[in-house]
């Protein structure tokens, strides 16, 4: 490759990572509805042709900031569970949750807006399964089940997020049920 060559694919990463960024942030200060190429393309200083060059919609932007977001939060699940060795599990579920209250939007983009990416298969993007480790690693290896269980409480906690964003259970609860999941439900 040449070094021209080399420079265009720096530039195009570069343009891609910002119109990602630009989603990001428009996303939380706005809302998802407020991200649009127009919107985008005004943001970044690059025409709507440039973005689709990048991208083929709002659905694969929001992928791309969805993989981003799931980078994040398997790097801050692993930071929790490390920090605390005696209560992984219920660092990790702190953690998780923290996340999603902190980033609503990239939440949203994650696990509440259409997507491309593949969960529990064999397309399974990396830091998808990354951050799903960071449950399984909460277990003992000897449990063959350890992946379900990390599935339920997976599960469990995205409806305490979603439930707790929308208002539908009081927040102010939020610490007891946790402790009945990591306590009751995953048996630690």
């Amino acid at each position: 490759m040449s070094a021209i060559s080399e420079r265009r694919e720096r530039e195009r990463a570069h343009r891609h990572q910002l119109i990602i960024t630009a989603a990001r942030e428009l996303a939380e200060t706005e809302g998802w509805e407020a991200v649009t190429t127009r919107r985008l393309a005004e943001r970044v200083e690059y025409s709507q042709p440039v973005l689709y060059s990048h991208f083929d919609g709002k659905d694969a932007i929001v992928s791309a900031v969805a993989l981003d977001g799931f980078g994040e939060l398997a790097a801050h699940l692993r930071r929790a569970r490390q920090s605390a060795p005696g209560a992984a599990l219920r660092a990790v579920c702190r953690a998780y949750l923290e996340f999603a209250t902190e980033r609503p939007a990239l939440y949203q983009a994650m696990f509440i807006l259409p997507t491309n990416l593949k969960f529990a298969s064999a397309e399974t993007p990396p830091p998808l399964r990354a951050g799903f480790d960071e449950f399984v690693s909460c277990f003992p290896p000897d449990n063959a089940r350890r992946e379900l269980f990390a599935e339920v409480v997976w599960s469990a906690l995205h409806g305490m997020a979603v439930l707790s964003d929308s208002g539908r259970i009081p927040p102010d609860k939020q610490e007891e049920r946790l402790d009945l999941l990591v306590t009751r439900i995953a048996g630690t």
